[in-house]
């Protein structure tokens, strides 16, 4: 799989490396991705924890007793409670979605799996999810983890990113393949 050069990307692979790395010595890999699940909910509902992850205009000392305090206040402990503080004290908070992207993908390459991303108009059912892995294993030959994702723009249908490869069945495009077809008739 490619990796982005972007500078944050390669800070998120770092950390998330580490805590990979951590994480796996203290066979605690499930424990860290479940809380780092928990944090995940925490930043995704709340626009305040958002703007002060984000924005610059806070010290790292601000970022430090506040995530020191929602960690504590959300029973986050050990090694994901510890690297929330590293990654404030360092002034890294604006990348932690990016870590724990990085960190799922690190866990899932190691048990043999891969990711597969999915956009689709609207939520899919567990069914539908269980439906979508078994099919894309037939394709990958290995397991596959899916991170669905709802995009009402495509109208209908999937866009399903699994490794190197793009299979859009959306409606939208679709309908923009039908848009240039009929451009050229006329």
């Amino acid at each position: 799989m490619a990796q982005s050069s972007s500078p944050i990307s390669a800070v998120a692979e770092r950390y998330a490396a580490s805590l990979y790395e951590l994480a796996a010595d203290a066979k605690q890999v499930d424990k860290v991705d479940a809380d780092l699940a928990r944090f995940e909910a925490l930043l995704a509902g709340s626009d305040d924890l958002r703007r002060m992850t984000n924005s610059p205009v806070f010290s790292a000392d601000e970022q430090y007793k506040a995530i020191e305090a929602i960690a504590d206040k959300a029973k986050i402990t050990g090694l994901v409670g510890n690297f929330l503080r590293v990654v404030a004290r360092n002034r890294r908070l604006f990348s932690i979605p990016a870590m724990i992207k990085a960190f799922r993908r690190i866990a899932a390459e190691q048990r043999g799996e891969v990711t597969a991303e999915i956009a689709s108009a609207h939520a899919l059912t567990a069914a539908q999810q269980n439906e979508l892995k078994a099919a894309l294993k037939g394709v990958a030959g290995k397991d596959v983890s899916v991170e669905v994702t709802v995009d009402p723009s495509l109208l209908g249908g999937l866009v399903v990113k699994l490794g190197s490869r793009q299979i859009d069945t959306s409606l939208k495009t679709k309908l923009n393949s039908l848009k240039l077809a009929l451009k050229e008739v006329g």
